[in-house]
């Protein structure tokens, strides 16, 4: 774990009930995240198996991906409209005015700590860090709390900095937006990176990745009356659930090489989706809009993970 996010679950541990409550109210379970231990050899292993051409992971026979619906079902945020999709703003607002809206701070002391990263304006995390141990308003300290989630988990592009693009995207969430798509569309353009390079930093939520991972490729137990509690969260029975982490990532290569359809869990027993996306208009493939770039989804490769009848589509 990162020095960042290791502060931010001791901030997380340190806060009332009541200030948890107003977290997950408005941003749902993304915490649970800071909780989870990324397996590098599994998520090396697993990488291996990322296919370029239909970007599904295909093991064998098998071909699994995560879908809009599951993520959605993993964050498990009530104020998320499913309908309203992230797309970056021809002429969005500028970072200084974003960032005075979100954290609360005048604009001399947002101009002061703006820094340039590359391409892209920035901010320390270590400057976010005070707003959310200080701020007398306790949503600005959650909202900023959020944001540095997003930046250092979810988007850990500018380590120990919170990046101009994804205070877009937390702008819009704000708004209702789902940020599903654009964290799938990073983290499938990443793996396409990493896959082409043979190597390569992963610029997208391991965390989440191998929660998902697990709902289908670890037989556990499962008790089918919590899926229909209202206080039911996945994110925290798969965090709660102890992993071997003692796997050589050469065993974990053999493991994946000999996946079977019996070994795979192919609806994650928490989806409780009525309603799924498996083309965009006459398309087999459906944009996915990030905040980086845009890549291609096939959902008609993983209807079996709606116990439909799967289909390959023409890439």
């Amino acid at each position: 774990m990162r020095l960042s996010e290791s502060d931010l679950k001791e901030i997380w541990d340190q806060w009332n009930e009541e200030v948890r409550q107003l977290f997950y109210s408005n941003y749902g379970d993304l915490p649970y995240l800071l909780d989870m231990k990324v397996d590098k050899h599994l998520f090396r292993a697993l990488a291996q198996f990322w296919n370029l051409a239909y970007s599904c992971f295909t093991f064998e026979k098998v071909d699994l991906v995560p879908t809009v619906e599951e993520y959605m079902a993993l964050l498990r945020c009530a104020k998320i409209q499913v309908d309203k999709v992230y797309s970056r703003a021809i002429n969005p607002s500028n970072f200084l005015k974003r960032l005075m809206n979100i954290t609360g701070m005048s604009e001399q002391w947002v101009t002061t700590r703006i820094k340039q990263k590359g391409d892209n304006k920035c901010i320390s995390w270590r400057n976010l860090k005070d707003i959310v141990l200080a701020h007398p308003d306790a949503k600005k300290r959650v909202d900023v709390f959020d944001l540095s989630i997003y930046d250092l988990v979810i988007f850990p592009k500018a380590l120990g900095h919170v990046d101009e693009a994804v205070t877009d995207l937390f702008d819009r969430i704000d708004k209702g937006v789902t940020p599903v798509p654009a964290i799938l569309a990073e983290t499938f353009r990443s793996l396409n990176a990493c896959r082409k390079a043979g190597e390569g930093r992963f610029i997208g939520c391991a965390q989440l990745l191998l929660a998902w991972f697990h709902s289908h490729c670890w037989k556990v137990d499962k008790v089918s009356y919590r899926v229909f509690s209202e206080n039911y969260s996945p994110l925290k029975e798969v965090v709660a659930t102890p992993m071997r982490d003692d796997i050589s990532m050469e065993k974990w290569m053999a493991i994946l090489q000999n996946l079977q359809e019996e070994d795979v869990e192919w609806r994650a027993p928490w989806l409780l989706s009525d309603e799924i996306l498996y083309r965009c208009r006459d398309f087999d493939w459906v944009p996915l809009l990030g905040i980086w770039g845009a890549v291609g989804y096939a959902p008609l490769l993983v209807l079996r993970q709606y116990r439909s009848r799967q289909f390959i589509p023409v890439t």
